[in-house]
């Protein structure tokens, strides 16, 4: 064990748990509020998590998306910021990190992760294209296919399989990337995409020999290699628990390997480094000058990118901290911990624990609900009114309506209670757990939900919702017939 990663310490008690590697210094006060309120509160939101107001949350647990805990040296670094509009020194500073933790000399400034994608895409997909890749993201389908393209999920067998033992089930099926382009002709696919980790199959990352033989083909072919390292950080620590020839490599030279395999590395700093803000990057002058128009377009000067220059400095500084086993790796001993738990008390969950946050498999959670009905976001909303925890649905609702009027039923239905890194302690953890446990025994109680406004696109963020009976009363009648006043 290097001395500098997360310890899972064997207590004499005989349980073995994770020990954080960091001191609390500042508090933000938390509130539980009565279980009637909450039941007020995720009516009002039309049954969306994302609609709820904070100050009715006990534990946020619906992303990790600027929510991660900033260290003390991230908060000091945004005072010497360079509030310059052009050429500012905060922008050279983080430039000079993403060279030296990626590897990637050009780069460019942008708001957040799909900035980054509007970027990519509008520079190289144009309509009949087809984009291959480990799994989409939302925001990723979106751009794509607003401008022509069509993705791809090209996953293994293993990738949509609830328990499993396979340590990277987001890698990229070879034989299905090579039909593809049979199919379509190099000349229509303009990148493949790889997801470190792959957010809507329950954060499962991916090998880097996986990358190496899909680097093979796109050599063969031709065709760029484009990597989303959002989640970088926790998929290089798989990759040293997991994959025999890293078992000694430090995440520093980890995360070079993956970002060298690639033409364009782009990523969300507030996954990768705990701020706001984002940035792409590239050794290829051809492909940064194809995108950099883009940037004083869509998000600002080339020395900012839509940022401000305290977010670019603590970007910097949060940066290098992801070559440290201690900031990665306490997230993914969270989310092991609880998937351990879960998985013991017989609760259906992602197996093994992936980044990101623990999934529970809604469909076998409340198979009495049809995914028309959407089971993911009810559970969401179940856990919700019963613990105050808030996750995020990742099913049908976070999918499309077709335009037959049906909605594309996800592959998935798994609610996810995200683990930003170093916001949790173990005791809200297993509070976590034990309502998931207490819903779970009363689970016939959870019904379905129907939409009452759908935006046409990413209506996962502002739809509204209702339950099609009168199944949360019922839920918190029995709430508190077993919790009596307890919140």
């Amino acid at each position: 064990m290097d001395q500098n990663s997360s310890p899972k310490v064997k207590f004499f008690s005989g349980e073995q748990i994770p020990v954080e590697l960091h001191k609390v210094r500042i508090v933000q006060k938390l509130h539980l509020k009565p279980i009637d309120e909450r039941l007020k509160a995720i009516k009002q939101g039309g049954f969306n998590t994302f609609l709820l107001n904070t100050a009715d949350i006990f534990l946020d647990m619906l992303t990790d998306s600027g929510t991660n805990a900033m260290s003390d040296n991230q908060q000091a670094s945004m005072l010497q910021a360079d509030d310059a509009y052009a050429g500012s020194q905060s922008f050279y500073r983080m430039e000079a990190a993403i060279k030296e933790v990626f590897g990637k000399e050009l780069v460019l400034p942008v708001h957040q992760g799909r900035a980054a994608e509007n970027v990519i895409s509008k520079t190289f997909i144009k309509p009949g294209d087809a984009i291959p890749m480990n799994y989409h993201f939302t925001t990723t389908k979106a751009h794509m296919e607003l401008n022509g393209g069509e993705i791809f999920e090209i996953f293994t067998e293993e990738a949509l399989k609830i328990k499993s033992k396979h340590p990277f089930k987001g890698n990229i099926d070879i034989h299905k990337l090579r039909e593809l382009i049979a199919r379509f002709g190099k000349e229509h696919i303009p990148f493949i995409r790889m997801e470190a980790s792959t957010n809507l199959i329950g954060g499962q990352p991916f090998s880097i020999a996986n990358m190496r033989e899909v680097r093979k083909v796109a050599d063969e072919f031709g065709i760029m290699m484009v990597l989303d390292a959002s989640l970088i950080g926790e998929n290089a620590w798989f990759i040293k628990q997991r994959e025999a020839e890293f078992a000694t490599t430090s995440i520093k030279e980890i995360l070079r390997t993956m970002c060298g395999i690639c033409d364009i590395v782009y990523f969300s700093s507030r996954k990768v480094s705990s701020t706001r803000g984002g940035g792409i990057c590239t050794n290829n002058k051809d492909l940064y000058m194809q995108m950099r128009e883009l940037i004083p377009l869509y998000e600002g000067f080339l020395t900012y990118g839509g940022m401000s220059v305290r977010e670019i400095e603590a970007m910097a500084v949060g940066l290098y901290e992801t070559t440290d086993e201690t900031v990665i790796s306490q997230s993914p001993g969270f989310i092991e911990y609880a998937v351990n738990e879960l998985d013991r008390l017989g609760i259906p969950v992602i197996t093994p624990a992936g980044a990101l946050g623990a999934h529970v498999d809604a469909m076998s959670f409340l198979p009495h609900i049809p995914q028309s009905e959407y089971p993911a976001g009810a559970l969401a909303a179940a856990l919700y009114i019963i613990s105050g925890c808030r996750g995020m649905e990742r099913g049908t609702i976070s999918s499309v309506r077709l335009e037959n009027g049906e909605d594309l039923l996800a592959d998935m239905e798994l609610l996810r209670l995200a683990f930003p890194r170093r916001v949790f302690t173990l005791s809200q953890t297993k509070f976590l757990i034990d309502r998931i446990n207490w819903l779970y025994q009363n689970r016939e109680l959870v019904g379905g939900l129907k939409f009452t406004e759908e935006p046409k696109v990413l209506r996962f963020f502002m739809g509204r919702l209702d339950a099609v009976s009168d199944w949360p009363e019922k839920l918190v009648a029995k709430f508190k017939q077993d919790f009596g006043d307890s919140l």
